[in-house]
């Protein structure tokens, strides 16, 4: 290498050294504290039948910031449909699918909302266990990062094919994403 080389490849690593050294010492922000059970009221939206699935629904799962500061909701909520006996048993537990976004501050007052997604019985279709038609009475929902659970009514006309046993079922709860109303 000729002197000129050297002297370019010692400015770039001295470049790029300061540049690590000051992102380095930036200090990181501290992250809004998790929406606990208690700061958070649930309710279900209106079921929307999806275009490209027959007998797929979305109903949406918001949670509302009942306390007096913000607070952090994001990630996947448990959710369980709770109902009548079934071969599969009264409990539906949902897959999770991680889709939501990583970072979600909820203003008191505001919302933010998961999406549950399921399949309604259609003709020829069998559930898990020789279920056939399942309506269930509530959802019992567990936030992020919490151990207690919130439940609300489930709608009395929409009915969920059991796939308890399925490796890709047709029902599942998605990630948590902001408000649209609210940016």
């Amino acid at each position: 290498m000729s002197g000129k080389q050297i002297k370019r490849v010692s400015l770039g690593v001295a470049v790029l050294t300061g540049t690590l050294a000051l992102t380095a010492v930036v200090p990181a922000q501290a992250a809004t504290e998790r929406c606990g059970t208690e700061d958070l009221a649930v309710s279900l939206g209106q079921p929307k039948q999806l275009e490209e699935a027959t007998g797929q629904y979305d109903v949406p799962l918001t949670f509302k910031n009942i306390s007096s500061r913000a607070c952090g909701l994001h990630g996947v909520p448990g959710v369980d449909l709770l109902g009548p006996d079934d071969p599969n048993g009264p409990v539906y537990h949902l897959p999770r699918v991680d889709d939501g976004v990583r970072v979600n501050e909820v203003p008191p007052g505001s919302t933010a909302t998961a999406t549950v997604t399921v399949l309604s019985r259609t003709e020829g279709s069998a559930g898990s266990g020789g279920s056939a038609s399942w309506t269930p009475s509530k959802l019992v929902t567990i936030p992020p990062g919490q151990s207690e659970a919130l439940s609300v009514d489930w709608p009395s006309d929409l009915p969920v094919l059991r796939q308890d046993a399925a490796t890709r079922p047709g029902s599942w709860v998605n990630g948590i994403l902001a408000d649209p109303l609210a940016s």
